[in-house]
């Protein structure tokens, strides 16, 4: 997983996905996709060895040979060819829209699930309910359905406004700009400089790198802040919070933003934005991104009208600059910087360091 993550899984769970455990990533068709986020994230993050990525469209090929990413991963076109690597998990790797397990998938992970091979499952769908009779006789074989919420959460308080700490909500433009990547650099280079910070995932990556988190998107939506709250407040001893944003206001389909920012009662913002995308991402391509100065002081509005005891302050930018080359990235954050008037950066290409000091400053 990611950061002392057998720390934070429960017994059952730890003792499946121990980071020795070699993983391979089901991306079938979606390698070259942002559909293949959740693959994406395990190939950065991940401190399992991650032995094969399955996408028949690349098969022969690394993944840095498929899609220029860096990672000298082969890719294969089965699981018995993932079987014969070593695999002991299989990862769905896919973000389909709508988290709906495609019934197409049904016969490979049967395969997996028959040869032994531990599930983890990102999707909405039930797995265990659907394939648990074909798991064989192995102790430690498992299927782990990552975004099945407890039972009940909490209706929010807005208790996390009593904290004494930094509690930092990463938002978004869109779906899949890079919340989730930039929080966790952010992080890990706090925790590397020996910072007391946490990490509240709340989509299905960030819970399966971190090992714990609340699957926001399939929580009852008057539960959803009370969920936001209680994770927050698990992390109170920390001196700065990273909460991990999903969803945007921009977007007429998401209602993440707030619930987020009721249940954190955040204190400070970070926008993330894909740089080279002006509308928002299919099937709402129609739809523009509004100036990202106009879009800042909307979420810092929105914050301080729902619920919140605190006024979050946006404190910095994180580009996701794909697509676009060095000169161009450079220029984008040159760009960026003079309308909005804050740090930005591109936390992959360019690093951390400006807004590690923005959160010091604030």
């Amino acid at each position: 997983m990611f950061l002392d993550t057998e720390d934070n899984l429960n017994n059952t769970i730890a003792a499946m996905f121990d980071s020795s455990k070699k993983m391979a990533l089901f991306m079938e068709g979606a390698l070259d996709s942002d559909m293949g986020k959740m693959g994406f994230g395990l190939m950065r993050f991940s401190k399992h060895p991650i032995v094969c990525v399955i996408d028949s469209n690349y098969a022969g090929k690394t993944v840095e040979e498929s899609v220029g990413l860096p990672y000298d991963i082969p890719v294969i076109d089965s699981i018995d060819e993932a079987v014969g690597k070593g695999s002991e998990i299989l990862v769905l790797g896919i973000a389909p829209s709508g988290g709906k397990f495609p019934d197409a998938w049904d016969l490979p992970i049967s395969e997996a699930l028959q040869n032994g091979l531990s599930l983890i499952n990102g999707l909405h769908d039930d797995l265990n309910t659907r394939y648990g009779n074909l798991l064989v006789n192995v102790p430690t074989q498992k299927i782990w359905d990552v975004r099945k919420p407890k039972n009940s959460y909490p209706i929010a308080t807005g208790k996390a406004a009593q904290l004494n700490n930094k509690r930092i909500l990463m938002i978004g433009t869109d779906m899949a700009v890079g919340k989730m990547t930039a929080g966790l650099e952010l992080y890990a280079a706090l925790k590397k400089q020996g910072s007391k910070v946490g990490f509240v995932p709340s989509g299905q990556i960030g819970i399966t790198l971190m090992g714990n988190g609340i699957p926001l998107d399939a929580i009852k939506v008057d539960q959803a802040a009370g969920a936001v709250q209680e994770a927050v407040l698990e992390e109170a001893d920390k001196d700065i919070i990273i909460i991990e944003g999903q969803g945007s206001l921009a977007h007429p389909g998401s209602t993440a933003t707030l619930p987020l920012l009721r249940g954190s009662q955040a204190t400070h913002l970070i926008l993330c934005h894909k740089a080279a995308y002006s509308h928002l991402r299919a099937p709402v391509s129609h739809i523009p991104i509004p100036p990202l100065d106009e879009f800042i002081k909307l979420n810092e509005a929105a914050a301080a009208v729902c619920g919140s005891q605190t006024k979050a302050k946006t404190i910095g930018i994180a580009l996701n600059t794909v697509g676009l080359s060095d000169k161009e990235a450079a220029q984008k954050v040159i760009e960026v910087e003079k309308l909005t008037g804050l740090p930005t950066t591109d936390v992959i290409r360019f690093g951390v360091e400006k807004l590690i000091e923005a959160i010091r400053n604030n």
